[in-house]
């Protein structure tokens, strides 16, 4: 029996106090294009189990594996090795069953597991302290303006051209209900990300500077110079970074002089998994901490004087009062931040490093095939893991007939920019420890084909 606990009266009474006539108003901020009209197109209303066990492996059938075919996307999700033993730990009793740790004295793996979390992640991004991890990437970076808007009492934040359109478009559709102004235009196809651009936006008027470090077309940002700017003028300088192996081979950001480092934790620990459930990281100065959104395990000792761990910090709204906290959105993403922390674990900090410089030099490897293809030309000047290549044509239309050949091409900047003509040449491409010579070639050559 289904389970409808209102009645058509309870639903009107409801509608009436909220001045909505119909369950379907509710919906309004939510595009017609991205509704549904009816059913699913291609699924069946009525069928047996198995039946749709069938039905569904077909559909499933026509995807791309990552792990079947050559594999150079990213663009804010990466394909990194995930040793079985982290899958295997995460699934262990202590962790598992005890996700939320709101009674300390029976949550006592969890606890300890997010204080050794935090302090990887302190230490990975360069900060003096970080929270035990928020949903993801983008509404880390949303938290972090907000966040930025406390503690300076400005509401104008300036986003750098070389963010995420996807962690851009979060702000933005944020930003609508808290009246913050956002700056921000999309990149040039330019060698080197346009630092004295984004400093001149700059202004006493200015809560924020976020950064992409290195940004959405690979390249590594000048931090250090941007902090200064800001610093100069009471703003506070953001980092962001989508791809946290990148920093096993750069400096990290707080480091460089960033106030609140944000992040995509996905690439260590955590596979693609269709987009989701990611991992967001979160990290500031310590003066900050009170302006923190989600919460802060510490480490203490009982009455017998044996050490303990507890919620030390706890902003969210389910704690305290609503109108006192920093945030309604910052729970965290806990199985995800445990299988982060055991895979950060088995790396340690020279396993990180070696993992970065393989990455970075298939990536070389990679550029200089591509660079020989007739009219493929490398854009970055630097770069990690990920660049960009300018091809002669529609990068979209390349990336749909590599896939014709079971290659997964890259990430079209036409398909994160749609309507911005200028992008529309431009490719990102991504490797890992997982890229191999053949791979390399396969795609080497099927873009010679297409672009023949």
């Amino acid at each position: 029996m289904r389970y409808l606990p209102l009645t058509a009266d309870n639903r009107s009474e409801m509608l009436a106090v909220i001045g909505a006539a119909t369950v379907d108003d509710l919906f309004a901020d939510v595009p017609a294009a991205a509704r549904l009209s009816g059913p699913i197109a291609g699924l069946p209303n009525h069928a047996s189990e198995m039946a749709v066990e069938r039905h569904m492996a077909a559909l499933a059938a026509k995807n791309l594996s990552a792990g079947t075919v050559p594999f150079f996307l990213g663009a804010g999700a990466y394909r990194h090795h995930v040793p079985a033993s982290v899958d295997h730990l995460i699934q262990r009793g202590e962790f598992l069953t005890a996700y939320t740790p709101y009674q300390p004295e029976i949550a006592q793996g969890t606890l300890q597991m997010l204080f050794e979390f935090q302090t990887q992640v302190a230490r990975l991004l360069g900060t003096d302290i970080a929270n035990a991890s928020m949903y993801d990437g983008s509404t880390a970076c949303w938290e972090a303006v907000a966040m930025a808007g406390r503690v300076t009492k400005r509401s104008r934040a300036v986003l750098c051209s070389g963010l995420h359109p996807h962690y851009v478009s979060t702000v933005q559709t944020m930003a609508k209900f808290t009246g913050d102004t956002i700056e921000w235009t999309a990149p040039d196809l330019a060698a080197e990300p346009d630092t004295a651009g984004v400093i001149s936006k700059i202004d006493d008027t200015t809560s924020c500077v976020v950064v992409q470090y290195p940004d959405i077309l690979g390249r590594p940002t000048e931090l250090a110079a941007i902090a200064e700017a800001a610093q100069a003028h009471g703003a506070l300088l953001v980092a962001v970074v989508t791809e946290p192996v990148a920093l096993g081979l750069i400096e990290a950001p707080g480091k460089l002089g960033a106030d609140i480092v944000v992040g995509e934790g996905q690439s260590i620990g955590v596979g693609l998994q269709f987009g989701g459930p990611y991992l967001g990281l979160f990290g500031c100065r310590e003066k900050f901490v009170r302006q923190m959104p989600g919460r802060l395990c510490g480490e203490t000792v009982d009455a017998s004087g044996k050490r303990g761990y507890v919620l030390t910090l706890s902003t969210r709204e389910q704690h305290i009062r609503r109108e006192k906290a920093t945030s309604n959105i910052c729970t965290n993403a806990g199985l995800c931040a445990l299988a982060f922390s055991i895979h950060m674990t088995l790396l340690g900090g020279e396993g990180l490093a070696q993992l970065a410089r393989l990455s970075h030099a298939r990536a070389r490897q990679t550029a200089i095939r591509l660079a020989k293809v007739p009219g493929v030309s490398v854009l970055n000047n630097a770069y990690v893991n990920e660049f960009t290549v300018l091809l002669p044509t529609d990068a979209r239309d390349v990336v749909r007939q590599l896939a014709d050949q079971s290659i997964l091409g890259g990430v079209s900047l036409g398909r994160l920019y749609p309507g911005v003509a200028g992008l529309a040449n431009g490719l990102v491409i991504c490797t890992s420890e997982m890229t191999t010579d053949a791979d390399i070639e396969a795609l080497g050559t099927a873009l010679e084909g297409v672009l023949a």
